[in-house]
């Protein structure tokens, strides 16, 4: 009987022994209590941080403001104790990210500013709605940084009552989508020809900034109906790359862009008995003619190397784009030649190489453009340039599949007058494929 209590005994020991060492931790310890206490201080204190402009702004002062007439940079922060040698410094140093000369009128800046103190300690300036520019005024640091971006997909469709720059401003679309879609199907349509009651539907991507558009980033699909002809733009990858393709299979991307200017007005065309409006006689115009306003982006139609770039009596500022050894631009009465655009230089389709004027014979601002074929002068408008690789045989399967649902999403956008549709939208610093709704 002792032997059986002395055996309960020690398996008792044993168990408070174990409960002893393996027991949880106390958390009504004062120690525990302590430091448990800390991390949740710490955690509130993060959660309660302010940030602004990617800036711990907590317990700074936020001034914002709008840039005014023939302020500048000192002007601006003068008021706010930043000594001279300062802003000089900041001055110079900005050039390679943002030149503080090029400071505009009614642009948004915010100043950051201790809550003891007046003199301020950041200077933040919007160069545009997508982007801003810190300037650290105790580290002398500067850099330029995007605004996040929501990229949001939609669709529009309409029907054409006078021209197709009117009827889509009309339904709230932007310029960028007008001339997107009009480059999408220059080489299918003419747009000087376009007849009442054509049709559109477009699905395309906007991106968002502050709740707000700062543009159209690109189309993803698109139907237009020219007198009755469908044409589609259906997207597929081929080679590596994502182009368009009609519903044949061809593509829609040809060698050059189909005009020069963004959406314009053909003002003259190509013709070899023309009444000349400065030298008052009849001479051959070579040239197409795009009439639009002072200081528009003149771009090259397709990659190539630059061999002229300069000034004459006749032409004004011009610039002269060997493509290969078929073709050659021109590109004539320029208000000023691109940045960075001299002869050596390469160019991409679609880059920027200067701005319409009227310098040479030119009675108003306008593009003369020009267009050599095996080194004679031919008329751009008809032209029959080659389109780039169709579909091939062995992408057929996988193309008509993705025809397939294209045609059908186009099918059931609706067009004026019945609701627009919200087909995706997710926030992304990346484009989104099309999804139904």
């Amino acid at each position: 009987m002792n032997k059986k209590w002395t055996g309960l005994a020690g398996i008792a020991l044993v168990i408070l022994a174990a409960i002893y060492f393996l027991k949880p931790i106390d958390f009504n310890s004062s120690d525990s209590w302590e430091e448990s206490n800390q991390e949740e201080a710490s955690l509130d204190q993060e959660e309660t941080r302010q940030y602004l402009y990617g800036i711990d702004v907590t317990g700074l002062n936020i001034i914002e403001g709008t840039v005014e007439k023939n302020q500048t940079l000192g002007s601006i922060l003068s008021p706010f104790a930043v000594p001279y040698q300062i802003i000089d410094e900041i001055a110079k140093k900005s050039k390679e990210v943002f030149d503080v000369r090029y400071i505009a009128l009614n642009k948004k800046f915010t100043i950051l500013t201790p809550a003891d103190s007046a003199q301020a300690k950041f200077f933040i300036y919007e160069p545009n709605p997508a982007e801003y520019v810190v300037f650290d005024l105790d580290s002398l640091e500067i850099y330029r940084q995007e605004k996040p971006a929501e990229f949001v997909t939609k669709q529009v469709g309409g029907t054409i009552k006078n021209s197709l720059y009117v009827d889509m401003t009309a339904q709230g679309i932007g310029p960028d989508l007008v001339d997107l879609f009009a480059d999408l199907y220059g080489w299918s349509v003419d747009f000087q020809r376009l007849q009442k009651g054509d049709k559109y539907k477009v699905v395309y991507e906007e991106k968002m900034i502050d709740g707000k558009s700062v543009g159209v980033t690109e189309i993803k699909m698109a139907y237009f109906e020219h007198m009755g002809e469908p044409y589609h733009a259906i997207p597929f990858e081929q080679n590596g790359e994502l182009n368009f393709f009609d519903q044949e299979g061809n593509s829609l991307k040809k060698a050059f862009l189909r005009d020069p200017l963004k959406y314009s007005r053909i003002s003259s065309r190509y013709n070899l008995n023309r009444f000349h409006p400065v030298q008052k006689r009849y001479k051959p115009h070579l040239g197409t003619d795009y009439a639009a306003p002072r200081g528009t982006e003149i771009r090259t139609v397709g990659d190539g190397t630059v061999v002229e770039a300069g000034y004459s009596r006749g032409n004004g500022n011009y610039v002269k784009i060997k493509h290969n050894g078929t073709y050659t631009t021109q590109y004539l009465h320029m208000s000023k030649i691109g940045k960075g655009i001299k002869k050596g230089t390469r160019v991409r389709q679609g880059q920027v190489i200067g701005y319409v004027g009227s310098t040479g014979l030119a009675t108003g601002p306008h593009l003369c453009f020009r267009f050599w074929k095996h080194g004679k002068q031919v008329d751009w408008l008809k032209e029959k340039i080659p389109p780039s690789e169709p579909i091939l045989a062995e992408n057929r399967t996988a193309f008509e599949s993705i025809r397939s649902e294209s045609i059908n999403l186009l099918a059931a956008i609706p067009l004026e007058g019945e609701e627009q549709v919200l087909i995706a939208a997710e926030s992304s610093t990346t484009n989104s494929g099309i999804s139904g709704e």
